[in-house]
């Protein structure tokens, strides 16, 4: 998104409904058209998700049962269809929503979407 229409597209998309299920992947479908971030966003955008899935319907993503090339994929074509997304991360939900491993494993699944794979969390 070019930097002059950012704001209003943020503001946009903070406007959304976020109640359930298919709104929550609507606005992760938006941000991931707005790409926020210079670097990072997937990563950033991915914990946004898991926050939002949490606050609103108890339940977070284990993103180590999402297909690295499935997920990319179906992001990609996100922007014409979310169809594909919505049923990926559907069949990736828990409700374990306070498991600290859970989450620090789909950091470290984040990075890995993007390449790197030098470190783990569980490391550092």
């Amino acid at each position: 998104m070019p930097v002059m229409y950012l704001k209003a597209a943020l503001e946009s998309i903070d406007a959304m409904p976020q109640s359930d299920f298919d709104a929550i992947i609507q606005n992760y479908v938006e941000m991931n058209i707005a790409h926020p971030f210079r670097e990072g966003n997937g990563r950033a955008t991915r914990i946004w998700l898991d926050g939002l899935l949490k606050q609103e319907i108890k339940r977070v993503v284990d993103w180590n049962q999402v297909d690295k090339e499935r997920y990319l994929s179906a992001m990609a074509r996100s922007v014409v269809n979310d169809v594909e997304i919505k049923a990926l991360i559907n069949s990736a939900l828990t409700d374990q929503i306070d498991d600290r491993l859970l989450f620090m494993k789909g950091v470290d699944v984040s990075y890995f979407y993007e390449g790197y794979s030098e470190f783990k969390t569980a490391d550092v």
